[in-house]
C-alpha cells in the first residue's frame, strides 16, 4: 500500500492571493500534500482574533494534484478552526505553516500578528506549527533567498516534531544573501509614535496607525532583531503558556 504523503496546512494574514503564500505553496509542495485555507482579503494585525458576530464562509478556489486552495471570509485563526471542523474531513495536518508574511514579525510583533495567530492556533491544537515572515512590505517582494530555508526548517519539523505548546516564529532579512540561521530570543522593546493624524472633512479625530519600534537591547546578539539586522534568518521558539512562573512564588507571599 502506498504511504500517504504528509498533509501540510497553509494559511496567512495577507490573503490567499498574496505573493508570499503563493511562494510558500511552491516551496513546500515537494514535502507533502498542501491544503490552503486563507482569508479572502488582507487581515494583517488581527493576532488571534476570532469571528463571533457573524457567520464565516469558505469557498473552493482551485484543486490540483497535491494542492487544494480555499478562501475564507474570517480571520487567520478562523481559517484554522473552520478547517479542523469542516474542511479537512477529520484528517489532522502533520504540519501547519503560515506566511510568508509581507513584513517581519520579530520582537513584540508576534503578539499582533495574524500570521502568528495561525501558528498559535495550530500549536494549541497539538500540531507542529511554523510562521514565516520577511522584512519587506512590498507586495512584489523577492522571496527567492528564503526558499532553501523555508523547506529545510519545515522538513526538520516534519521529521522531529516540536515540544508541546511550542511553535516557531521564523523571520527573514530582506536580502538576496542570507548568511545562515540563528536561533534567537525575542527582542525586548516597545512601539512609539504609534499614530499619525489624518483629518477628514474638518474632523481632527482621525488617525492612521504608524509608529517605530524602540529596541531596548540593540547590541544583544541573541535577539531576533539583531540577527535580522545582520543578515541572518532568525528562528524564535515561542511557548504559548504565558504563565509567569518566575513570579508565582513571590506573588504567593502577598496573599
Amino acid at each position: 500500500m502506498e504511504e500517504k504523503r504528509p498533509l501540510i496546512f497553509i494559511s496567512n494574514d495577507d490573503g490567499y492571493m498574496a505573493k508570499g503564500i503563493q511562494e510558500l505553496i511552491k516551496y513546500l509542495s515537494p514535502l507533502g500534500d498542501i491544503v490552503v485555507v486563507a482569508p479572502d482579503a488582507a487581515r494583517s494585525g488581527s493576532g488571534c482574533a476570532i469571528t463571533v458576530v457573524q457567520p464565516v464562509h469558505y469557498q473552493l478556489v482551485r484543486q490540483d494534484v497535491g494542492v487544494t486552495i480555499y478562501r475564507c471570509s474570517g480571520t487567520p485563526t478562523d481559517c484554522v478552526k473552520l478547517s479542523m471542523h469542516a474542511i479537512l474531513d477529520g484528517r489532522k495536518p502533520d504540519l501547519i505553516v503560515s506566511g510568508i508574511n509581507h513584513g517581519d514579525n520579530s520582537a513584540t510583533n508576534v503578539h499582533y500578528s495574524g500570521t502568528m495567530g495561525v501558528v498559535i492556533e495550530g500549536c494549541l491544537g497539538g500540531i507542529p506549527s511554523i510562521g514565516y515572515s520577511i522584512c519587506s512590505h512590498n507586495p512584489d517582494a523577492d522571496f527567492s533567498a528564503t526558499e532553501v530555508y523555508v523547506r529545510q526548517i519545515a522538513q526538520k519539523v516534519l521529521e522531529k516534531g516540536l515540544p508541546p505548546q511550542t511553535c516557531l516564529n521564523v523571520n527573514f532579512p530582506n536580502t538576496e544573501d542570507i548568511k545562515g540561521i540563528k536561533i534567537c530570543e525575542q527582542a525586548k522593546g516597545y512601539w512609539t509614535q504609534e499614530w499619525e493624524p489624518c483629518p477628514r472633512k474638518g474632523d481632527d479625530n482621525y488617525y492612521w496607525l504608524a509608529g517605530s519600534f524602540e529596541d531596548t537591547e540593540p547590541d544583544n546578539h541573541k535577539t531576533d532583531r539583531w540577527a535580522l539586522h545582520h543578515g541572518y534568518a532568525a528562528i524564535t521558539p515561542i511557548h504559548i503558556d504565558m504563565t509567569g512562573y518566575h513570579f508565582m512564588r513571590e506573588m504567593s507571599e502577598w496573599f
